[in-house]
């Protein structure tokens, strides 16, 4: 894959589409994540993953009808995307806690992982756009 390509796979209009799902799962999720860690004192892992749990079926739906246009079996799609999901969520955020604590030793536990679900955040969209690109919706040739 040459830098051409990969500069591509991130500034065409199907990358343009996830984005725009992206924003609504976002605000969804980033909301529940925060309100559950911040007002109902839920732990970092309950917090994060209901992020994930609430805003993967917005973006199955959306994802499979909208960017990828993919019209493939149901089932199958649906199995791939969770397995996507489950290991772009213990990937990111398994990366950004211990990273954050490291990097923010001198803070309080509550800053250092909120900090990092941001982080964790950040990660997930790049592992799951490219799990979901070439792996969930990938059309047959």
């Amino acid at each position: 894959m040459t830098i051409k390509h990969f500069i591509y796979l991130f500034t065409d209009k199907t990358f343009m589409k996830f984005v725009m799902v992206g924003i609504i799962n976002t605000i969804v999720g980033t909301t529940i994540m925060f309100v559950f860690y911040n007002v109902f004192n839920l732990s970092y892992w309950v917090s994060s993953a209901s992020n994930y749990f609430f805003g993967s079926i917005c973006s199955f739906i959306l994802n499979k009808h909208f960017t990828f246009n993919y019209k493939n079996h149901f089932w199958s799609s649906f199995l791939r995307f969770t397995i996507n999901i489950l290991i772009c969520y213990l990937l990111a955020y398994g990366i950004a806690k211990p990273l954050i604590k490291w990097i923010l030793s001198d803070f309080s536990t509550t800053y250092q992982e909120n900090i990092a679900m941001l982080l964790g955040m950040c990660l997930f969209v790049v592992f799951n756009y490219l799990g979901q690109r070439f792996f969930t919706f990938k059309h047959k040739k």
